[in-house]
């Protein structure tokens, strides 16, 4: 079972940036393999991931969010982070960390591929 927490929501303005934390209550071994999300709402469905990492490495990032999103990680710190850059009116959204046990390249947007959820973040962009 893995907790996690996400912290770094609030407001901004568009065109401004935020940084959101993930923080998971235990730490993978380093033989283990994961990969991490963060999650918002989407029109048509519930979630939608716009960012995922593997935990060797590798990165997805939804077309609306990439050249502006981020995601990276400190696994000395069991934290993951989503900076977002360029804020848009439209990236307003609970933001959500997700967590699922085992590697997968590209790492997964679907929500439906992960098992293991924070409380979610708010994000407010104002124009």
């Amino acid at each position: 079972q893995v907790e996690l927490t996400e912290s770094g929501g609030g407001p901004a303005q568009a065109g401004g940036s935020l940084r959101l934390a993930c923080t998971a209550s235990r730490s993978p071994s380093r033989y283990t393999n994961y990969c991490v999300g963060w999650v918002r709402p989407a029109p048509g469905k519930e979630r939608a991931g716009v960012a995922a990492l593997d935990s060797n490495g590798p990165v997805n990032c939804a077309d609306s969010v990439k050249g502006r999103f981020t995601i990276s990680q400190n696994k000395s710190k069991n934290t993951f982070y989503l900076q977002m850059n360029g804020v848009e009116p439209d990236d307003t959204a609970m933001y959500y960390c997700a967590w699922k046990w085992g590697g997968w390249k590209p790492p997964p947007l679907d929500e439906s591929s992960y098992n293991h959820w924070g409380q979610g973040t708010q994000v407010t962009v104002s124009s």
